[in-house]
């Protein structure tokens, strides 16, 4: 009997055309993300199934699939998914890191300059017809990266690329992990460990790199924006949880901190009144951390070789646990 496997959104079309080679394939089509009702009524009798960060997989969505053998997500956190359950179901768990490290790692650094230097918010003054006169010697400044610390929290391979970028401009790289990395790799990446206080309350540039669990919860809230520098400026391409959004719109109305660059949000899409959107000192950019036309392709390859692995009881390449 052919196996079945369903996406909850469609990939691209090498993809799918490899996947109907070896598969029945369902692929819906509807409004994103897929209604968990819709979800577990799809998903009661497959083998595989291909999923996206915003779909949640919890519990009760994996009790309701009858034959799921492997879950293969389109990304590289996996924080929707009820990994510990799906564990005790032998349910295989694909995803997709090291591919879009480079991406968002410029991302980050795009963020970074341009809330640095004002662009989007330029951009703005310009298409609202509202640049009137040449700019004199302190009007509409931005400030200069050189000679600027930034604390990196997470330095994985994400954090490690951005260390590499931000060095061509001459600025100072701290970073918190849970553990040191060796010294030789600090050496090499001319880093310097400081403990989270440190980083919250040097740094002129805090760029956010871990992963959303209990403990990052919330991690930046107004405890933490009151130790941070006023001339400090926040960028996260992480998770959007990770901020509280409501705390960090304070922040920035308050002028506790200068401005940040997000990419991720508490909840996504972020409707039209959100509170961020009418803030200047904010870049907002629609969580297209790893959108670039050859990570998204690389991403395709491995979702599908992660799923296939998984169909035939083996180990994902990229796996979670089992």
């Amino acid at each position: 009997m052919e196996k079945k496997v369903f996406l909850t959104r469609t990939l691209h079309d090498f993809a799918l055309k490899e996947l109907k080679k070896r598969y029945q394939v369902e692929v819906y089509s509807g409004k994103s993300p897929i209604p968990q009702i819709k979800l577990r009524s799809k998903i009661k009798e497959v083998d595989g199934l291909i999923c996206f960060p915003y779909d949640k997989i919890n519990k009760e969505t994996i009790e309701s699939a009858k034959n799921l053998k492997v879950i293969s997500t389109y990304s590289v956190g996996f924080d929707h998914i009820d990994t510990e359950y799906a564990k005790k179901k032998k349910i295989r768990i694909g995803y997709t890191p090291e591919v879009l490290t480079d991406a968002t790692a410029n991302l980050a650094f795009s963020l970074l300059l341009d809330i640095s230097r004002r662009v989007s918010e330029g951009d703005k003054i310009i298409r609202d017809g509202k640049w009137k006169e040449i700019y004199g010697a302190f009007d509409y400044v931005g400030v200069d990266l050189q000679g600027k610390t930034i604390g990196i929290l997470g330095l994985g391979r994400i954090g490690e690329t951005l260390a590499k970028r931000v060095e061509a401009f001459d600025m100072k790289i701290t970073y918190h992990n849970r553990k040191h990395i060796s010294k030789i790799r600090e050496k090499e990446l001319n880093v310097k460990y400081v403990s989270f206080e440190n980083l919250i309350t040097q740094s002129d540039f805090i760029s956010i790199h871990v992963p959303h669990t209990k403990e990052t919860n919330h991690l930046f809230n107004m405890k933490i924006f009151k130790k941070m520098k006023k001339s400090a400026f926040l960028i996260n391409t992480s998770r959007g949880k990770v901020v509280n959004e409501k705390d960090l719109v304070t922040a920035l109305k308050k002028k506790m901190i200068s401005g940040a660059g997000l990419d991720v949000f508490e909840t996504e899409p972020i409707k039209k009144n959100h509170p961020l959107i009418k803030l200047q000192n904010v870049v907002l950019a629609p969580h297209i951390g790893s959108s670039t036309k050859e990570t998204r392709v690389k991403m395709a390859e491995i979702t599908i070789k992660n799923l296939n692995l998984g169909m035939n009881g083996k180990k994902p390449i990229y796996s979670v646990g089992y």
